[in-house]
């Protein structure tokens, strides 16, 4: 083996390691990051923002949207782990799981065609349509009555659960994007230049 093979073979291993490592940093930070939710009135007070998809979407612009669905699957994964479910299945977990991926890969994948602050815009809009739109139907369909099941409680009329979720859900997916997206964008202009110099991801335009 040539020494310049064995260079290339020690940046692989190099940027394999800070791969995982970062990933890791990331999916720590997220899990941090949802105990400090909060909620919206005058919404239901289950539903509470937390800003833990921010580390995910990072991690997708660095590593690619499978590193960013690995953040959110481990964030979700220690949550459980450390403070279990009331129904003794992750549901609130897997429903987080599939909004946070809901919300991050339509950013990652619109802002990768797209590299500019405007891309980044349209991409959080995309996201946040996407999370609350499917969220909503998921809700309807899986989510909602898996609790009623699983929490032995009686089935509510559809016109309750529709309203419930018009008035409930819808509103607080559309406005937990808008806060995520304004708050990753903010900070994705203080990490711009390190994520371009160190992270070798490409620049975007203004």
């Amino acid at each position: 083996m040539g020494l310049d093979e064995r260079e290339r073979n020690n940046v692989k291993r190099e940027k394999s390691v800070k791969k995982f490592v970062l990933i890791g940093m990331l999916s720590g930070i997220a899990y941090v990051l949802m105990f400090l939710s909060f909620p919206i009135p005058p919404l239901p007070a289950y539903l509470s923002v937390d800003f833990s998809d921010i580390p995910a979407i990072i991690a997708s612009f660095i590593f690619g949207p499978v590193a960013g669905i690995t953040v959110i699957a481990i964030k979700n994964l220690l949550n459980y782990l450390a403070q279990g479910s009331m129904t003794g299945i992750p549901i609130g977990q897997f429903a987080n799981f599939t909004a946070g991926v809901l919300f991050v890969l339509p950013t990652y994948f619109v802002f990768n065609k797209v590299r500019s602050m405007k891309g980044l815009a349209v991409g959080l809009v995309a996201g946040t349509f996407s999370m609350a739109v499917f969220m909503s139907i998921l809700n309807y369909f899986v989510f909602l009555p898996a609790y009623t099941i699983f929490m032995g409680w009686p089935a509510e009329p559809s016109s309750i659960v529709i309203q419930s979720i018009v008035y409930g859900v819808l509103p607080f997916n559309i406005i937990k994007g808008i806060l995520v997206g304004v708050i990753f964008a903010l900070l994705y202009k203080k990490l711009s230049h390190w994520l371009t110099k160190e992270m070798y991801v490409k620049p975007v335009s203004s």
